[in-house]
């Protein structure tokens, strides 16, 4: 699946000129973390979500110091923080370095992309224009409408077989050391494995093939042996 079987589009989004107070209301009245900023010509410029408010007079959240710690802090990071604290306008509180992609861009990307910058959601873009957007909530919401692989029915050989060729494609798979039986959707598991995590992944594994209706463990841990 690609970014653009799970994005929301249209999406929600702001000007830089759109008052903080009314991007609060938005983020309530929409029930969303976070909103990108667009120009007049629809190109994104911004993000800004609900940390971007986390520091306010109006909730009394504002950043407060001792005295003593802000002498070691420099005028130009205090500066920073007032002017985003005070800010009324979004394009003062909004992040401009936007964490993007196209609505080609596998899931798996998309899912790394969050991970690795920390972020809950990404910006689609098409030739400078924002067509969507995707939320760690679109991922979920992936995961549960994904088809289960008991609507599928495979014969016990092909279930067999698939599993093979999908062992054979992992590295810590070793299916030189299994054998694999499996009659009526249940799939038997017989051998080696190195450890309990290889355990459960080879259980993992063989219930990810779709039609199989259980699995039995019948592998030795190699400590076992020795």
């Amino acid at each position: 699946m690609n970014a653009s079987d799970v994005m929301v589009s249209p999406v929600i989004t702001v000007s830089p000129d759109t008052a903080v107070s009314e991007v609060a209301r938005i983020l309530l009245d929409r029930g969303i973390s976070g909103v990108p900023v667009v120009d007049e010509s629809g190109q994104l410029v911004g993000i800004v979500t609900e940390g971007d408010l986390m520091r306010r007079p109006e909730a009394g959240t504002e950043r407060r110091r001792s005295w003593w710690l802000e002498a070691f802090i420099g005028e130009e990071l205090l500066a920073a923080e007032y002017a985003k604290a005070h800010a009324q306008k979004v394009a003062d509180i909004m992040s401009s370095r936007v964490i993007t992609a196209g609505p080609d861009t596998p899931l798996h990307e998309i899912a790394t992309l969050l991970e690795r910058n920390s972020i809950k959601r990404v910006p689609i873009v098409k030739d400078g224009q924002l067509v969507g957007i995707v939320s760690r909530a679109n991922l979920v919401q992936a995961v549960a409408s994904a088809r289960s692989p008991s609507e599928v029915s495979l014969s016990d050989t092909e279930i067999r077989e698939r599993l093979l060729d999908h062992l054979r494609q992992l590295k810590w798979g070793h299916p030189s050391l299994l054998n694999v039986t499996v009659k009526d959707g249940i799939v038997d598991l017989w051998g080696v494995t190195r450890s309990d995590a290889e355990t459960q992944a080879l259980r993992i594994a063989a219930e990810s093939i779709p039609g199989v209706r259980g699995v039995n463990d019948n592998m030795l841990r190699r400590a076992a042996w020795t």
